[in-house]
C-alpha cells in the first residue's frame, strides 16, 4: 500500500516494528564518552554546567506499538519489505526517531534507516547518524558518521560504529569534546580527545582506547597507544586519577594519585608525591561511608633525603595525620570529630598540605531544632607558628553551649534562655603574649609583638541566662521594645597572673532591664522612598564584678561599630559582660531608588551613666561618653558600590578606626579597593596601629581572555605585603589560569625580610578535570 502526496499515520505490525534496536545501537556511542563522563563526575570543577543524564535503556512495555508518520509508506508482498520515505517519524514509547528513509526486510530480518537519522531520548540526549543498519533482534548493528549531543553539552562523533551480540561496540575514528562555542577560526574545537578506535564492553562496563590523542585545536599535545576507563554507568572503580605537579623547597614534585574501591562503602586514595630533592612523600586517605554518616583518615610521611632547614628534628622522618567524621544521630542531632597530629610546625606548610597555622582538634555533638541550638565539644589547639609555645595553647574538656527559644509567648513576648560551660587548662599562665615573625628564636633582633592578656593555667566557667522581650507598635508607628534579662556566672580559676590568690572561686548574678524605642519616619521624595529612624535605648544592669581574678579566654577581641551599637552586651564571648547603667542613641537612614540603588547610613554613641564601666582603654567605650560610630553604604547602580565606616573621638579630635571600600562592575572591568586605618588596642587583640590598602581587579580583553591582579600595601610600615598578576582564558569548555604572585609576609601578615615568588598554573577541561601546578621560583 502507499500514500503519496500527503502525511498519514500508519501502525506497523509488531513483528517488524522493533525500532528499539536503533536506539540500542546508537545508545552505545554514549558510552564512548566514558573517559570524560566518569572523570568529570568527580574531578570537573566548572560550576553551573549542565549535568550529564545517563542514557535510558529501560525495557519498553511488551505490546507497545510503533507509531509511524511518513510522506510515503509502502509494503511489497513479494519481497516482504516495508519502506517509509520522505519526512519519516517513528515513535516507540518515549523515543522518537526521524529519517528520510526507513526500510525493514522481513526475510533478512534487517532494519535500516538512511538520511539524517536522528534519535531523541526522553532524557534529552540526541543521537544523529547518516545511516544505520541492524539485524534481527538488533543485538548487532552498524552506523555511519555518528554524532551524539549529550545533555551536558558534550559532542561525540565517530566515523563508524559497530555493535556485536556479545555486548561489545567498536567505534572507529571517534572524537570527544565539550566545546560548543569555543572553537578556532576553522570551526575546530579548542580541545578534543580523538582515538583511532574505542571499544565499549557493556558487560564489564569498560571503555578501551587505541591511539588516543588530546588535541588543542588541531595540534596533538598528548598521545597514548592504549588506555582504558570505566563507562558512565560506573560511579567508582579502582584506577589512577589525574596527576598534579608542584615546586618548592623540596624541588620538583609530581603527584600520581591512585584510587582503590575496597568495597561499596570503603575506598582509599594513595597519592605519593615524587620529589627531586627529598624523595617520595607518602599520602594515604581512607574513607568509610556508614548508614549514619562518613569518616576518613589521612596520613602523610616522608624520609627526607636532603633535610630542609625547617626540619627541627635530628631525624629525617617527618609526617602528619588527620581524621574527620560526621554522623547523624537523628533529624536533630549530629556528632563527629576532626583531629590533626603533625611531627613539627613546618611540615604541612613545607609540602603544601594544609594552609592552617592553628590546628583545632575536637570531638563534638550538635543539636539543632528550629530556633534551639546545643553544641558540646572537647577541643584542643596547637599553634604552627614559630616562636609560639605549645604550653600556651589550651585544651577545653569540655566546652558546652546552648541557646533556646520557647515556642509560646510569655507575657505577650518572646522568652529565650541558654547556658555556657567550659573547663580549660594549659601549662603556662599568660599575662603578656608575644607573637609574630620576629618571635623566631633565631632572630637576633628579638623584636616581638606584644599583646596584653590575663590567662591562667586552669579555669572553669559556668554561665546561664534568661531573656524576655516584647515589641509594641503604636498607631503612630512608634516601636517600643521593653526587655529584661538575668544571668548567673560561676568561675574557678588557677594561676591567673592578676589574681590575688593562686586559686579563686567567684559567683555573680547580673540582672538587666531596658527599653528600645524607635520611630521610623517614612516619606516619598518623587520616586524615591526615604526612612529616617531615630533610636534611643536605656539599659540598667548591676556592675560587672572585679574580673582580675578570672581569665578572659573567649572575649579578647572587641570591635565597637554601628553593628553592635544597640546590643545590650557587646563582648564577643561569655567571660566578660557589660554592666552599669548606660544609654545608646543614634539615627538610621535608608533611601531607596526605583532603579534598585540605595543609601544606608547610621550614626550613634553610647553613654555610661552609672556603675562600673566594663571596658578597657582602646575599646572606644571606656569613658562616660563613647567614641562616635558611623557607617554609610551607597549603591548608585549595580556598577558602583561605596562603603565607609568609622569610630572617632566625641570631639572629632581623632579618628580611631576607619574603613572604606569601593566596588566597580563596569562591564569589561570589575574590581574593588579597600582601605583600613585602625588604632592599636593591646587589651583587645591589636598590639600595633594598622593601616593598609588593598585591591583587586579583572579586565576582560575579549569574551574569553582576561587579565587580573591584586595588591596589598602596609602604609604603617611602608612595605608591600603581596602582589599578584595573572591571565585567564575561560570559554564554555576550558579554563586556563596563570598567576604570578609575590608574598612579603609571614603567617600573621608581618613583614619579612624575604620575598616568596610563586607561579601557579591551572588547566581545566570541562567534564575531564583539572591539571594544576604550583612553583616557588
Amino acid at each position: 500500500m502507499s500514500c503519496r502526496g500527503q502525511v498519514r499515520k500508519h501502525r506497523f505490525n509488531q513483528r517488524y516494528a522493533r525500532v528499539r534496536g536503533l536506539h540500542v545501537c546508537l545508545l552505545g556511542l554514549l558510552a564512548a564518552a566514558g573517559i570524560a563522563l566518569s572523570v568529570g563526575s568527580t574531578l570537573a570543577g566548572v560550576n553551573n554546567q549542565p549535568a550529564f543524564v545517563a542514557p535510558e535503556d529501560k525495557p519498553i512495555p511488551k505490546g507497545t506499538r510503533v507509531n509511524v508518520v511518513a510522506d510515503t509508506l509502502t509494503y511489497d508482498d513479494k519481497t516482504s519489505i516495508a519502506t517509509a520515505t520522505g519526512t519519516v517519524q517513528l515513535t516507540y514509547g518515549p523515543y522518537v526517531l526521524t529519517a528520510t528513509k526507513v526500510v525493514y526486510d522481513m526475510k533478512k530480518k534487517t532494519f535500516s534507516a538512511n538520511g539524517s537519522v536522528v534519535l531523541k531520548e526522553p532524557n534529552g540526549n540526541v543521537m544523529e547518524a547518516d545511516s544505520a543498519t541492524m539485524k534481527d533482534t538488533f543485538a548487532e548493528g552498524f552506523a555511519e558518521y555518528v554524532r551524539a549531543l549529550l545533555t551536558n553539552n558534550v559532542t561525540i562523533t565517530a566515523q563508524y560504529a559497530r555493535r556485536y551480540e556479545n555486548g561489545i561496540t567498536i567505534y572507529e575514528h571517534a572524537s570527544y569534546t565539550a566545546c560548543k562555542t569555543c572553537v578556532t577560526a576553522d570551526g575546530t574545537p579548542v580541545w578534543q580527545i580523538a582515538a583511532r578506535e574505542a571499544k565499549h564492553d557493556n558487560k564489564n562496563h569498560t571503555i578501551y582506547y587505541k591511539d588516543a590523542q588530546l588535541k588543542f585545536g588541531s595540534v596533538p599535545v598528548f598521545y597514548t597507544p592504549y588506555f582504558e576507563y570505566p563507562d558512565p554507568t560506573v560511579t567508582r572503580r579502582t584506577g589512577f586519577l589525574l596527576p598534579s605537579v608542584n615546586w618548592g623547597n623540596f624541588g620538583f614534585g609530581l603527584t600520581t594519585p591512585y584510587f582503590w574501591a575496597i568495597d561499596r562503602s570503603t575506598d582509599m586514595t594513595f597519592s605519593p608525591m615524587w620529589t627531586t630533592r627529598n624523595g617520595p612523600l607518602g599520602d594515604i586517605e581512607i574513607r568509610k561511608a556508614l548508614p549514619a554518616g562518613t569518616m576518613s583518615l589521612q596520613g602523610w610521611g616522608i624520609y627526607e633525603f636532603s633535610k630542609l632547614d625547617t626540619n627541627p628534628h635530628d631525624s629525617a622522618w617527618r609526617g602528619a595525620a588527620r581524621t574527620q567524621a560526621d554522623f547523624r544521630i537523628n533529624d536533630k542531632w549530629t556528632w563527629g570529630w576532626d583531629g590533626t597530629l603533625t611531627s613539627d610546625k613546618q611540615f604541612m606548610s613545607d609540602y603544601s598540605i594544609d594552609p592552617r597555622n592553628m590546628l583545632a582538634s575536637f570531638v563534638q555533638a550538635t543539636g539543632l531544632d528550629d530556633r534551639n541550638y546545643t553544641k558540646a565539644q572537647v577541643i584542643g589547639w596547637r599553634s604552627l607558628v614559630q616562636g609560639e609555645q605549645q604550653g600556651d595553647m589550651p585544651v577545653a574538656t569540655p566546652f558546652i553551649t546552648g541557646d533556646y527559644v520557647l515556642p509560646e509567648d510569655v507575657l505577650g513576648g518572646e522568652f529565650s534562655y541558654g547556658f555556657n560551660y567550659y573547663t580549660l587548662e594549659r601549662q603556662n599562665a599568660i599575662d603578656t603574649y608575644y607573637y609574630g615573625n620576629n618571635n623566631n628564636p633565631k632572630d637576633p633582633s628579638n623584636d616581638k609583638n606584644q599583646l596584653d592578656l590575663n590567662l591562667g593555667t586552669n579555669q572553669t566557667h559556668m554561665m546561664a541566662y534568661a531573656d524576655w522581650r516584647r515589641q509594641l507598635i503604636s498607631q503612630s508607628g512608634l516601636l517600643v521594645t521593653p526587655f529584661a534579662a538575668v544571668r548567673g556566672d560561676g568561675f574557678y580559676s588557677e594561676n591567673v597572673p592578676t589574681a590575688s590568690a593562686d586559686s579563686e572561686a567567684d559567683f555573680s548574678v547580673l540582672p538587666t532591664a531596658g527599653i528600645d524605642t524607635r520611630m521610623p519616619f517614612v516619606t516619598s521624595i518623587g520616586s524615591f522612598e526615604s526612612v529616617l529612624t531615630p533610636v534611643v535605648q536605656m539599659i540598667a544592669s548591676t556592675s560587672e564584678p572585679d574580673q582580675r581574678d578570672n581569665g578572659n579566654e573567649d572575649a579578647i577581641t572587641l570591635n565597637f561599630d554601628t553593628s553592635n551599637l544597640f546590643l545590650s552586651d557587646r563582648f564577643t564571648g561569655y567571660d566578660r559582660w557589660e554592666g552599669g547603667v548606660r544609654a545608646n542613641a543614634g539615627v538610621e537612614y535608608t533611601l531607596l531608588a526605583p532603579s534598585g540603588g540605595f543609601v544606608r547610613a547610621s550614626v550613634g554613641e553610647s553613654f555610661h551613666i552609672a556603675g562600673e564601666n566594663s571596658y578597657l582603654v582602646g575599646s572606644g567605650l571606656d569613658g562616660t561618653a563613647s567614641d562616635m560610630v558611623g557607617a554609610i553604604a551607597l549603591q548608585f547602580n549595580p556598577a558602583v558600590t561605596l562603603g565607609y565606616q568609622a569610630r572617632w573621638e566625641e570631639d572629632f579630635s581623632r579618628i580611631n578606626v576607619q574603613e572604606a571600600s569601593l566596588g566597580l562592575n563596569l562591564g569589561k572591568f570589575a574590581g574593588s579597593v579597600s582601605y583600613a586605618d585602625i588604632s592599636a588596642a593591646a587589651n583587645y587583640g591589636r598590639p600595633d596601629d594598622e593601616e593598609q590598602i588593598w585591591g583587586s581587579g579583572r579586565y576582560m580583553l575579549s569574551d574569553v581572555w582576561s587579565v587580573f591582579g591584586s595588591a596589598r600595601y602596609n602604609l604603617q610600615s611602608d612595605k608591600w605585603m603581596g602582589e599578584s598578576l595573572g591571565v585567564t582564558y575561560d570559554c564554555d569548555c576550558m579554563k586556563v589560569d596563570v598567576t604570578y604572585s609575590m608574598s612579603h609576609t609571614d603567617q600573621f601578615g608581618v613583614s619579612d625580610n624575604g620575598t616568596e615568588y610563586r607561579l601557579d598554573v591551572s588547566v581545566e577541561l570541562r567534564t575531564i578535570g583539572t591539571l594544576a601546578g604550583g612553583f616557588v621560583l
